[in-house]
């Protein structure tokens, strides 16, 4: 056992949660910076795949969402897995993870979109609406026939509160 001179137990107790919970929100913080960035530069490529996937979003740390059931590309499509595909939707891109890093997550989704050129307003479905936690949510058209909507906020994760970045993709038939 060792011994802390001038600290009394409940004290050194106190102290160590102190250091374990700055430790947990360094830790998160890390993560919440590589998701940030990782969907900032992914998830609106259209050539994004579910191998890339693998390769750039679950290092980050953040739980990543993905399925693209029209691919851009000549692979294969990327099944839904996790929860179900949003109606009308035929790719999702998200990533989750703890803490509320919600605004700063909202500016890096919106820097993003200016820089992919993605900046043309359209209708927000209904089948999207805000959430409790909803930071930004926005519909921009990608193409004549093709609209993004992303949707970035908070809401209960399976560690407490998560800042979630979404984007999913309507399927023609659903702008």
């Amino acid at each position: 056992m060792i011994a802390l001179r001038g600290i009394n137990r409940a004290s050194a107790s106190l102290a160590l949660v102190a250091v374990c919970a700055a430790a947990d929100a360094k830790a998160d913080g890390a993560v919440a910076d590589r998701a940030i960035a990782g969907f900032a530069a992914h998830c609106f490529d259209p050539r994004l795949t579910a191998d890339r996937v693998s390769d750039l979003l679950h290092p980050t740390g953040a739980r990543v969402d993905f399925y693209d059931l029209d691919p851009f590309l000549t692979v294969p499509a990327s099944p839904v897995m996790g929860r179900a595909a949003t109606e009308g939707t035929d790719r999702r891109c998200e990533l989750a993870f703890d803490g509320d890093h919600a605004d700063r997550a909202a500016e890096a989704a919106l820097a993003a979109l200016a820089a992919e050129g993605i900046d043309t307003p359209a209708d927000i479905p209904a089948s999207h609406g805000a959430t409790p936690g909803t930071v930004l949510l926005g519909a921009r058209q990608l193409n004549p026939v093709r609209v993004a909507v992303v949707h970035v906020g908070t809401r209960p994760g399976p560690n407490g509160i998560e800042t979630f970045l979404n984007v999913e993709r309507l399927m023609p038939s659903a702008n």
